[in-house]
């Protein structure tokens, strides 16, 4: 089987109020996906439940072929990669190469343990692959956001993790950061062996290339969901942000603009 995530009518509530109602949702192998939606459209609280953090009120979760609330959550979360929301607090003294190495054995904050010379190395490759190995002496608390945010894919990617999970990895970014992190997803998303990834974003134009299915969320339902190109319309922009709105595509980025702009 090659599905990685499978949601089936699934619903959570909070009191009276449903955050997400009728998800019926499938991510295969090899797919990049984008969720987008405005504020409140249950983006985070669908990624808490793909990342196995919250269980649904109804309906059913199967995450790596492992059926949520009848697995060992703590092993399942070993073989996802968590970037945003649900992932360790880096202590801000870690140097980066141990902010990355601890992630082999599920820790942060690098004490007496020792690591595997193949855990070492694996590290120093990862901070080469998101271009900050000269950054791997430097303590965690000194970097810029984009660093941190590449330190933070880095340690999420450690365990050659099934399932990769990135919560609005380029916010708060500057044009030039959020473009070579954009860059560097990008790379990861081309690769034929990256694992499947789902990464949660407000805008169209953080969507890195490589992204091949959408998902487009309102008021905790589904407005639209399928491969990029056909999921990304104007028509369901325009439903999931309740405003009239045109999508661009210049090359393999996307852009978007109210109607008439």
């Amino acid at each position: 089987m090659d599905e990685v995530l499978a949601l089936r009518d699934v619903g959570v509530r909070r009191g009276t109020t449903w955050i997400l109602s009728g998800i019926t949702w499938t991510v295969r192998l090899g797919e990049q996906w984008v969720v987008l939606g405005p504020n409140g459209a249950g983006k985070s609280t669908l990624l808490s439940i793909a990342g196995a953090r919250l269980f649904p009120t109804e309906g059913t979760v199967e995450i790596l072929g492992e059926l949520l609330g009848r697995t060992d959550t703590a092993e399942l979360k070993t073989r996802l990669g968590v970037v945003g929301a649900g992932s360790p607090a880096i202590p801000a003294r870690e140097r980066v190469r141990d902010a990355v190495v601890t992630a082999a054995y599920g820790i942060t904050g690098r004490w007496r343990e020792a690591y595997a010379p193949e855990d070492l190395a694996r590290a120093e490759a990862l901070l080469h692959r998101l271009g900050i190995a000269e950054l791997s002496d430097r303590r965690y608390g000194t970097l810029s956001d984009g660093e941190r945010k590449r330190t933070q894919i880095a340690r999420a990617l450690m365990t050659d993790p099934e399932l990769c999970l990135w919560d609005e990895p380029a916010a708060g970014l500057d044009l030039g950061a959020r473009e070579e992190l954009l860059a560097r997803l990008t790379r990861m998303a081309t690769d034929p062996w990256a694992p499947a990834t789902i990464l949660v974003t407000h805008h169209v134009e953080e969507i890195p290339p490589g992204t091949t299915h959408a998902l487009l969320l309102r008021g905790g339902e589904s407005v639209a969901m399928g491969r990029l190109e056909e999921a990304l319309s104007d028509d369901a922009l325009t439903r999931a942000y309740g405003v009239p709105i045109r999508v661009h595509r210049v090359g393999e980025r996307w852009t978007a603009q109210a109607s008439g702009a």
